[in-house]
């Protein structure tokens, strides 16, 4: 019996041993970056960030904390325009008049209209949310819905009525969740929606987080972050399907992708987990924030560079960084300002 206890034990030992190592419990943050950031406030949960291309930057926005504590407040869309001498915050969802909680965003932009689509968790409910934006003005276009939406997290669209949408975890359930993330188990998926229904792609994922695509729609870029990878997938431009081409250990918690003009790939990203996880609990508990440069020449050459570090002293839980010449925007999941970065 006694060995039996002992085996369990040290089993247990092990497993929260690799828990804590996995999740970055014992990196050492150097806090860097060459330039220089300023705080904009007067938003709530700036999560995603998305820019386009005339440097209009989109900006998804969500008191998160307020919902956690069983009290949501209504969450918006901002606009914040990169070529004004000094950029201000303008809310395009004000007048909304049905429950909005957005998540990931993503543009596509046509010739006639600039589309976007929106992650929306309504309180029993999960859908997308597709805008036409004009200017500075969101009109609610049409909802869509499904079953197979059990958790989705970031999407990106291929034209004004398909896009890809990550699922972050297989389950509905906040229990199971828990499970899924601390056994790492890979139970997310990706799902294309071809206007009319929505199909898996990819699936047996380790927490599907952001998603994008390369200039080309050639290659569609995916974040694990459990798995703490960047994977890359071929797509096939007639049916949409995606092949796995391969992955880059990142050793970080990995969460959205925007590209800059040159086609690299810009995350942000959480180098502590665990620490992000106390931080959603407790917003006086800092979560290390990162931004990384992945410059992709070639599907076989590719170069990853850390661009921000930081303790979570100035910003805690960093999600996204979007670049626009020398412009870096940082987000974060709970806080209520986001950073205005001027690259070096």
């Amino acid at each position: 019996m006694k060995k039996i206890v002992l085996f369990l034990f040290v089993g247990l030992s092990l497993f929260i041993l690799k828990t804590l190592n996995d999740a970055g419990e014992f990196k050492t943050i150097n806090a860097h970056f060459d330039g220089e950031c300023h705080s904009i406030f007067g938003i709530d949960g700036p999560e995603d960030i998305t820019i386009l291309s005339n440097g209009t930057a989109l900006i998804s926005s969500d008191n998160r904390w307020a919902t956690l504590a069983g009290r949501p407040i209504q969450g918006h869309i901002y606009v914040y325009d990169l070529t004004d001498e000094k950029p201000t915050l303008i809310n395009l969802t004000i007048d909304l008049n049905f429950n909005f909680h957005p998540h990931g965003i993503s543009v596509f932009e046509a010739p006639q209209h600039i589309y976007v689509f929106v992650v929306n968790h309504k309180q029993n409910d999960h859908t997308i949310e597709v805008f036409t934006y004009t200017e500075n003005k969101l009109i609610h276009h049409k909802t869509i819905s499904s079953e197979k939406l059990v958790s989705p997290n970031d999407l990106v669209a291929i034209n004004e009525n398909q896009f890809y949408v990550t699922n972050d975890h297989g389950s509905h359930s906040e229990f199971f969740k828990t499970v899924e993330d601390y056994l790492q188990l890979s139970s997310s998926n990706v799902l294309f929606y071809d206007g009319n229904n929505f199909t898996v792609v990819v699936d047996d994922v380790k927490y599907a987080n952001g998603i994008n695509i390369s200039p080309s729609k050639e290659i569609v870029y995916l974040a694990e972050t459990i798995g703490k990878r960047l994977s890359f997938y071929t797509r096939n431009s007639v049916s949409n399907a995606l092949s796995f081409s391969k992955s880059i250990y990142m050793n970080t918690g990995v969460d959205n992708i925007e590209l800059d003009e040159d086609g690299n790939l810009w995350i942000g990203s959480h180098p502590q987990m665990l620490a992000f996880t106390r931080h959603a609990k407790n917003g006086n508990k800092l979560s290390p924030s990162q931004v990384l440069r992945v410059s992709t020449d070639s599907i076989s050459n590719d170069k990853v560079d850390e661009i921000y570090l930081d303790t979570g002293e100035i910003l805690s839980g960093s999600s996204v960084s979007a670049v626009y010449n020398k412009n870096l925007l940082i987000g974060a999941v709970f806080e209520n300002h986001f950073l205005h970065c001027t690259l070096d």
